[in-house]
C-alpha cells in the first residue's frame, strides 16, 4: 500500500483533487503489534471508566460544586471525548486491517481529536490559574475565582479552540491530493496529511498553522503555568507556617503531575522527531494521547484530599444503602 496514489483525472468543479480515501500506514513492520493495540483497549476501558467516576462524583457531591471543580469536570469531560474519538478507530483499523478511511471520515476524525487534546491543554492552564489565584491571592479568590467567571473561561478556551480546528481543517479542504494517499502516523494526522499536498498545492497556510498550533496548544500553555508555578513558589517562600506551606504544595502536587505527564512527552516528541525514528515517533504520539485521560482520573482520587473525602463519603453512603436494603423488613 505504499504506492497508493491518487487518480488526477478525478476533480471538482474547482479543479481541485479529493481523492476517495486514504491509507494510515500506522507502524511500520512492527511484530506482534496486536499486543499494544490490546494494551491500548485496556487503557481505553480504565480511561472511560475513571473519568465517568470523576464527573459522577462531583455532579453527586455538594461540596465539589465549587468553581476550580467546573474545570476538573471539563477535563475529565475532555478526556473521555478524545479517548472516544481516537481509540475505538484505532482499534478498528489495525487490529482488523481496515486502514482505508474515506476523505470525510479523516477530515472529521482530524477535528474532533486534536480538538479535545487543545481543550485538554487549556484546561490544565485553566487550573494553573485557578492554582495561581489560590495561593498568590488568597483573599482575593472567592472574587476572582466564581462559577460565572470559570463558565466565562472554559466557554472561551471551547469557543478559541473550535476555531482553531475549523481553520486548520477548512485549509485542508483547498489542497489538491495527486499523488501519495499514505499517512504516515496511527490516525488522520494534521502534518503528514498536509504534505501529502504539497506536490500538487500551495501548503504554507497549512505549515504556517502547523508552526502555530503547537505554540497556542502546548508552548504558550506551558510558559504560562511555568510562570504561574514560580510566583506559587515565590508565594509559599513568604508564608511562615510550615502547615500552611505544607498544606498549599498539596494542593499543587495533582496539578503538577497532570502537567508533567500531559507536556512533556509531546513536546519532547515535538521538538526531537528529526531524530526520532518514524515507528518510535508514533508509539510516543499514540501514548502521549491515550494515557494521560486514563491516569487524570486515578492521580485526582489519590492526590487531591477534597475528592479523597468525597470518593469516601460515596462509599459509606453505598454502604449504609446496601445495609438498609440487606434488612429484612
Amino acid at each position: 500500500m505504499s504506492s497508493l496514489t491518487s487518480d488526477p483525472n478525478q476533480t471538482d468543479v474547482n479543479d481541485i483533487i479529493r481523492p476517495p480515501y486514504f491509507f494510515i500506514s500506522g507502524f511500520i513492520a512492527v511484530p506482534d503489534m496486536k499486543y499494544y493495540y490490546i494494551f491500548l483497549c485496556f487503557v481505553y476501558i480504565i480511561s472511560l471508566v475513571g473519568n465517568t467516576f470523576v464527573m459522577t462524583g462531583i455532579y453527586v457531591d455538594r461540596s465539589l460544586h465549587s468553581p476550580k471543580y467546573i474545570a476538573v469536570f471539563n477535563l475529565a469531560f475532555t478526556d473521555v471525548c478524545e479517548s472516544t474519538a481516537l481509540v475505538p478507530k484505532l482499534l478498528d483499523m489495525f487490529l482488523f486491517s481496515r486502514q482505508l478511511i474515506s476523505y470525510d471520515q479523516c477530515l472529521t476524525s482530524l477535528f474532533f481529536v486534536f480538538l479535545f487534546i487543545t481543550m485538554q491543554s487549556f484546561n490544565l492552564t485553566i487550573l494553573s490559574y485557578d492554582r495561581l489565584v489560590a495561593i498568590c491571592c488568597p483573599l482575593r479568590y472567592h472574587m476572582m475565582i466564581t462559577h460565572r467567571s470559570m463558565l466565562q473561561l472554559t466557554g472561551a478556551a471551547w469557543a478559541f479552540a473550535v476555531l482553531m480546528m475549523l481553520i486548520s481543517v477548512c485549509l485542508i479542504t483547498r489542497l489538491s491530493f495527486c499523488r501519495s494517499l499514505v499517512i504516515d502516523s496511527y490516525l488522520c494526522d494534521h502534518g503528514p496529511l498536509f504534505r501529502l499536498a504539497a506536490p500538487c498545492s500551495n501548503v504554507v497556510p497549512n505549515q504556517m498553522m502547523a508552526y502555530l498550533n503547537p505554540c497556542i496548544v502546548l508552548y504558550l500553555p506551558m510558559v504560562f503555568i511555568i510562570s504561574s508555578y514560580i510566583c506559587i513558589t515565590h508565594a509559599l517562600f513568604t508564608v511562615t507556617l510550615p502547615q500552611d506551606r505544607l498544606r498549599a504544595i498539596k494542593t499543587c502536587t495533582s496539578h503538577l503531575i497532570l502537567v508533567a505527564i500531559f507536556y512533556l512527552p509531546v513536546i519532547l516528541t515535538y521538538l526531537l522527531q528529526s531524530l526520532i525514528p518514524t515507528n518510535a515517533r508514533i508509539i510516543n504520539l499514540s501514548l502521549t494521547s491515550i494515557l494521560p485521560p486514563m491516569l487524570n482520573p486515578i492521580i485526582y482520587v489519590l492526590k487531591t484530599e477534597e475528592f479523597k473525602v468525597s470518593v469516601k463519603k460515596m462509599l459509606r453512603r453505598g454502604a449504609q444503602r446496601a445495609v438498609t436494603q440487606g434488612k429484612p423488613t
